[in-house]
């Protein structure tokens, strides 16, 4: 894609590894400041066009496609590691960074900057080793390269903090082996992209290599014990010196086997500190890093925020099986997402959705719908007795039974939190897209568990949620049809 004035630009900067997690919120802070960007990536489809954004598809470890990408590039951003890989990771990071290393002598780039990771001493794991590796490889063709050594990035969807989280949420007493014991010092992601965003601006210095890291140092076991008190868990942590890190992996595949295949190798460098011990990142760069506690909060706030901000229906369905691919991570949440096409437009599709609740009901078993806000009231919650104010528009805002209306666009969207008694939290989201032919009725239920107990309660009513939700779609898809509304 050219510049958003239609007239082609030559990239100055190239961001490998846009796909990533850091190179994924990286891209839009540099666009953000009106940089001609260029981006380097496996899967190209993957990267949303925006303007001043050309997105070229290749291998790192594909000498062509490298120097191609680095045609013209002044700075270049080097996010690229195989430790997701089920072959040899060192070997690959080492192929590929030597090959990045040497096209980027050739093409005449100025300065690379690469995210690399913390410790010092002996006995590194082979993980971190790696990573300091191909720091050095870098900079081996005399291409200026800054890198950054970061300890834990906390940050909704990092691998440090889903870990956290999967072990936080599901074991409500944890065995623990003796690197949740392990000084780290955890830098949340908004600082990490701060720091790499700075260093286009930094003098030239060759080969400098930045420590960064939060504004206080924590273990694993603070930071569980942190993210338990802002999820509202109670959590109890049990020492067991004799779990090794090969024993921690095997008990790490069983509890988040989502990670288990990189987290396996992660958990080779749990042992190691991961403290700054050069300030000079402080003395060079104006950022201040905030604190663990904020960090995490902040990365529980931005997951609500960017969740939301999907399209839930996007996200593979826990009551059918699709082939779409998830549009962004779920972190825990549990999703049952279906689709009724109509053949009436969007206005007509949406008028049962917009009524929904209060006296016209739910378009299917009203009866159980009833018993679940009676069985709220018991517990100690509003049940269904609030009705609705308005029984023909939603507001912003406003209570629906024993839902909020959280969002609402006439004839496209409404979006409603649960504000019933549940071990966890739960919305109801409609969508309504229309074409020539007809629309798209999207509905996505969420639940986001607490805990052992919000699981159990899940998977418990999974049958009964999947017969409601899959009949009151087809109610109001039948409504739809009908005119009935």
């Amino acid at each position: 894609m050219g510049s958003e004035s239609g007239v082609r630009s030559q990239p100055r900067i190239l961001v490998t590894g846009a796909t990533g997690y850091v190179g994924g919120r990286l891209l839009p802070e540099l666009l953000a400041r009106g940089e001609q960007v260029r981006s380097f990536a496996r899967r190209p489809e993957a990267i949303q066009p925006r303007a001043r954004l050309e997105v070229l598809a290749g291998d790192a470890l594909d000498g062509t496609a490298v120097r191609r990408a680095l045609e013209g590039v002044d700075v270049a951003y080097y996010l690229i590691h195989a430790m997701g890989s089920p072959d040899a990771f060192e070997q690959l990071d080492r192929r590929a960074a030597t090959v990045f290393a040497e096209a980027a002598r050739d093409a005449g780039v100025r300065r690379i900057v690469y995210l690399g990771g913390l410790g010092s001493g002996e006995g590194l794991s082979t993980h971190l080793a790696s990573r300091q590796e191909v720091g050095h490889v870098l900079a081996s063709t005399g291409v200026e390269t800054i890198e950054f050594r970061a300890s834990i990035v906390i940050g909704s969807g990092s691998l440090s903090f889903e870990l956290v989280r999967s072990l936080t949420e599901r074991l409500p007493v944890m065995i623990t082996p003796r690197w949740v014991r392990t000084r780290a010092q955890p830098i949340a992601i908004e600082d990490v992209i701060a720091y790499l965003v700075a260093a286009l601006d930094l003098e030239p210095v060759g080969h400098e290599v930045f420590e960064i890291g939060g504004a206080d140092i924590a273990t694993y076991g603070e930071l569980m014990d942190e993210y338990a008190r802002q999820r509202g868990l109670r959590r109890l942590l049990v020492p067991v010196p004799l779990l090794t890190p090969r024993l921690s992996s095997l008990w790490l595949g069983l509890v988040t086997p989502v990670y288990a295949r990189v987290g396996r190798k992660l958990i080779e460098s749990l042992p190691n500190e991961t403290v700054v011990r050069d300030p000079s990142a402080l003395e060079r760069f104006a950022i201040r890093p905030r604190d663990y506690r904020e960090a995490i909060a902040r990365a529980l706030v931005n997951e609500d925020r960017q969740f939301a901000e999907t399209r839930w229906s996007d996200a593979l369905s826990a009551g059918q099986r699709t082939g779409r691919a998830l549009r962004g991570p779920t972190h825990g949440r549990l999703v049952d997402s279906r689709t009724r096409y109509v053949p009436v437009g969007p206005a007509q599709a949406f008028a049962p959705i917009r009524r929904i609740g209060g006296g016209v009901g739910w378009y299917y078993a009203d009866e159980l719908w009833r018993l679940r806000g009676f069985v709220d009231l018991l517990a100690g919650g509003v049940g269904l007795r609030r009705g609705r104010r308005d029984q023909a528009t939603p507001t912003v805002g406003s209570a629906l039974d024993f839902w909020r209306v959280e969002a609402y666009e006439p004839d496209h969207l409404l979006r409603l939190r649960a504000e019933m008694q549940l071990p966890g939290r739960a919305w109801l989201q409609f969508e309504v897209d229309g074409d020539e032919q007809g629309s798209r009725i999207h509905q996505t239920a969420i639940f986001d568990p607490i805990g052992v107990a919000g699981l159990l309660y899940w998977f418990a009513l999974l049958p009964l949620h999947r017969l409601v939700f899959a009949e009151t779609l087809a109610g109001i898809a039948q409504r739809a049809t009908l005119r009935v509304t």
